[in-house]
């Protein structure tokens, strides 16, 4: 059975992928599109976020067995969720048939100043120090998306993410606990030996292209580069990453 599961990032939860999964689902022929969050985000806020990238993933495949999902599994993950596919990758590789990384950075491969760029370090203490949800999520979407909207379009996605971080909040120490877990993460030294598909774009505001462009260099796989989208790639243009597994796949 195809089932692809899906990873998102750091305070964002499962439904930050709007329509992202019926796309893939339609576009791939997947049978099974699986959303999980991570402890501390979405519907699992009232835990506390884990303590290291490799418990993460501990987590992600605790609930899949949960829900009756047996491996191997794909997994299409985007920034800090990409980092805990590649821990589980390490760690039970027999589980995954494959990954799809979007838009990640891991040590030792590249500096911190390119896992983020410098300009957003006031940005990120801003969400720390202050807890306005409509102020945070306006942030978030200029830092990760690039696509043009109207004004009406916005506001109805900015509504739906307040709708999210007040039903499902996630709280400062959560934040600063998955932040310590993405920063003293490290990857192995080797490749995965799991088929791995980078995703990525030079006009990602977040993270520097050349983090995804040095793990497809040093690990030897395949990576597709979107001309305009954002950091959140499957935001701004999910039917092109769907396309992109696709013929990946097919290959």
């Amino acid at each position: 059975m195809s089932t692809w599961i899906l990873l998102r990032g750091l305070m964002r939860e499962a439904r930050h992928w709007g329509d992202f999964p019926a796309q893939l689902q339609k576009i791939t022929g997947a049978q099974k599109v699986v959303t999980l969050d991570f402890p501390g985000n979405g519907s699992l806020h009232a835990q506390a976020s884990r303590d290291s990238v490799a418990e993460m993933a501990e987590s992600c495949r605790t609930q899949l067995e949960r829900l009756g999902y047996r491996p191997p599994y794909n997994v299409l993950a985007l920034s800090l969720g990409a980092m805990v596919a590649v821990a589980w990758s390490e760690r039970y590789p027999q589980e995954l048939a494959r990954m799809v990384l979007i838009n990640t950075s891991l040590a030792p491969y590249n500096p911190f100043y390119q896992r983020m760029r410098p300009r957003n370090y006031p940005g990120l203490m801003r969400f720390l120090v202050f807890n306005s949800i409509p102020a945070r999520e306006r942030s978030v979407l200029r830092i990760t998306s690039n696509r043009e909207r109207t004004v009406q379009q916005r506001q109805t996605l900015l509504d739906q993410w307040e709708s999210y971080a007040r039903t499902c909040p996630v709280s400062r120490t959560n934040i600063l606990r998955q932040l310590r877990a993405a920063a003293s993460f490290r990857a192995a030294a080797t490749p995965p030996v799991v088929p791995v598909l980078l995703l990525s774009g030079p006009q990602d505001n977040l993270v520097n292209a050349k983090c995804s462009l040095t793990l497809a260099q040093r690990w030897g796989c395949p990576i597709r580069l979107h001309p305009t989208a954002g950091h959140d790639i499957p935001l701004d243009d999910g039917e092109w990453v769907a396309q992109q597994v696709r013929d990946w796949m097919a290959a």
